[in-house]
Parts: structure tokens; sequence; C-alpha cells
């Protein structure tokens, strides 16, 4: 196993993944990546105020959002004296996610999965800013959850 996840549950009105199951998708996700050294993500779980207060400090964006991302900025010098990759924090509001996979007709865990690994893209440095970049991550999406056993989350359904 690559992955070596820190939850923090600031959530206690949602259902929200155990742990087994964030390392499993997000293990699915450095696969795809080809990342083999090991990597650690911290995960946060807020309730929809916080993940507006980070959004709106963040990405100067007025509403909560789904998923937030933020990259490690280890210096080479210090990283290289550890024996895993700080990846950094993924930041999801499970009250947004409840109510995407119902507006979606998703399968709530499947939700869940592709935005761990859509947040775990965005800290090896993808993004979605051009149609390139969103073709890759969409690519390395689908890729990470068919290994998982879920649809495409791009298909309309």
């Amino acid at each position: 196993m690559n992955a070596i996840v820190d939850i923090s549950n600031d959530c206690n009105t949602h259902w929200v993944p155990e742990l087994s199951l964030c390392e499993e998708w997000l293990e699915a996700g450095l696969k795809v990546m080809n990342q083999s050294q090991k990597c650690n993500i911290s995960l946060r779980f807020v309730e929809n105020a916080a993940a507006a207060e980070l959004n709106k400090q963040y990405r100067g964006r007025q509403s909560a959002t789904n998923v937030l991302s933020f990259p490690a900025e280890f210096p080479a010098s210090f990283s290289q004296h550890l024996d895993f990759l700080p990846l950094g924090d993924i930041v999801i509001c499970p009250e947004i996610v409840e109510q995407e996979a119902k507006q979606q007709n998703k399968e709530l865990q499947s939700h869940w999965a592709h935005l761990l690994i859509h947040g775990l893209l965005h800290l090896a440095g993808f993004d979605h800013d051009t149609d390139e970049g969103a073709n890759s991550m969409e690519a390395l999406e689908i890729n990470a959850l068919k290994r998982l056993g879920f649809p495409n989350p791009y298909l309309i359904v």
C-alpha cells in the first residue's frame, strides 16, 4: 500500500467513508499515476460553513464546494529525508457530496471515490483549466474508478 492517509472528521451529520475505503480509493489514483513511492495524504471532512470559508479564503469564491486540494509545498531538500512523499491536504464537504450524488443519480460511494481521486490528482499537479488538462484528469479518474468497479462519472444517466 502506497497511500498513507490521515483523516480529520469535523462533520458528524453526514456519512463519510472509513479509512480503509479512503486508502483503497486513493491507492487506485496513485496506481493510474504510476506513483510507486509511499505518499502521505491528509483528508479533512468539513461542514458546509467551513467549506464555504475555505473556498472564499483560498479561491475567492463565495460558496461552499465539494472538494478542495492543498498541495504540500515542502522543499526537495526536506522531502528527500522522508521515507514518504507528502502530497498535501484534501478537504471534502460530505453534505455537498451527498447532494450531488442524489442530483446526479450516482451511488454515494462512487461519487466519494471520484472526488477523492479528483482531489488527489490536484495534489499531484493536475488541473482542468484547459481542455487538455481536463481530458488528462478525466481519463485518469475514469481509469482509477474502473479499477475500483465504479462507472464513468462523466456519463450522463
